[in-house]
């Protein structure tokens, strides 16, 4: 795509036909008169641009008001952009994660495994923004710290195993590591994504309390209920998924709570939170302007040169 960065300067085209319309200024009585000899001499090429025929005296014109005009051209490049929004996936660890009950491809996978698939899809789409992963079972730990290589954080969630840190849901253990690594940022748009598959068993601190504190500081915590079956419902099911405190963790921060039963849930579910959180990788494309005014700029002195030397010849 062309475009010229001042087209009014177009205006200045027909400036040469508004100098030919002028009429002609006659000799005033106080002229001086040269002898015969001396103005046959001075006279024949007094004007610039006599001998250079009026083609190519509007060539040189026309190149000179585009060179004004500015002509370039227009590309359109994605808007890559960082939108300097900062987001934790809390991923739950504990041994229910291993429990075979969702479909992945046609195959009966575990959580674990339905999880790993779509959190990946949903990391590689957050193009410009900067995504951690802190996994949590017994303990907590910081799986991938905070950054804008998507392939690193992919990685490490590809490599996330049961049985790294114990084998119990410290839900509010997690949260709470979460929270104090995205608190430490400069960003001014946190968020915290939370999955979980069960109840808080091997906790030190109280989630809701966390979640307030999460609040005071301007993050989200949107919380992901993961399992066919929850404590509401279900209250003696085992490995049932507390959906309660998962629900009040999100409501505290201003966040949202969803619930997943199957595969399509869950990819459903993150379609969801980049709606909420929107990508900026879906920003309207950049339009790069490339310069061209230097052709017609060096076009123009190649045809004056060129005159010169038709007029000496």
């Amino acid at each position: 795509m062309f475009d010229l960065a001042t087209p009014w300067a177009l205006l200045l085209l027909p400036l040469p036909l508004l100098v030919l319309l002028l009429p002609a200024r006659q000799a005033t009585d106080q002229a001086f008169a040269l002898p015969e000899g001396v103005a046959r001499q001075a006279t024949p090429d007094s004007h610039p641009m006599r001998g250079t025929g009026p083609w190519l005296a509007a060539a040189i014109w026309l190149a000179l008001v585009l060179s004004i005009a500015g002509p370039q051209r227009i590309t359109l490049q994605p808007n890559r952009t960082a939108s300097g929004r900062d987001i934790i996936l809390t991923l739950d660890m504990s041994g229910s994660m291993a429990t075979p009950d969702f479909s992945l491809n046609g195959e009966t996978v575990s959580r674990l495994a339905a999880v790993k698939d779509v959190a990946a899809r949903f990391v590689a789409a957050r193009t410009g923004d900067r995504i951690g992963l802190v996994i949590f079972a017994d303990r907590a730990y910081v799986a991938a710290p905070l950054t804008h290589d998507l392939t690193a954080v992919s990685r490490a969630i590809a490599e996330a195993e049961i049985g790294l840190t114990g084998r119990s849901t410290a839900i509010s253990d997690g949260l709470g590591l979460a929270l104090k690594r995205i608190t430490a940022e400069p960003s001014t748009s946190k968020i915290i994504v939370l999955l979980s598959d069960g109840r808080d068993t091997a906790a030190r601190l109280d989630a809701e309390q966390v979640a307030a504190l999460a609040a005071e500081n301007g993050v989200r915590v949107h919380t992901i209920a993961l399992g066919p079956e929850d404590l509401e419902t279900r209250p003696a099911a085992r490995d049932a998924v507390d959906l309660a405190t998962l629900r009040a963790i999100a409501t505290a921060s201003g966040g949202t709570t969803f619930r997943v039963r199957t595969t399509d849930d869950l990819q459903q579910i993150m379609a969801e939170l980049d709606r909420l959180e929107p990508n900026p990788g879906d920003r309207p494309p950049l339009a790069v302007p490339h310069p061209l005014w230097p052709l017609s700029a060096a076009s123009a002195l190649v045809l004056c040169l060129f005159a010169g030397l038709r007029r000496r010849a």
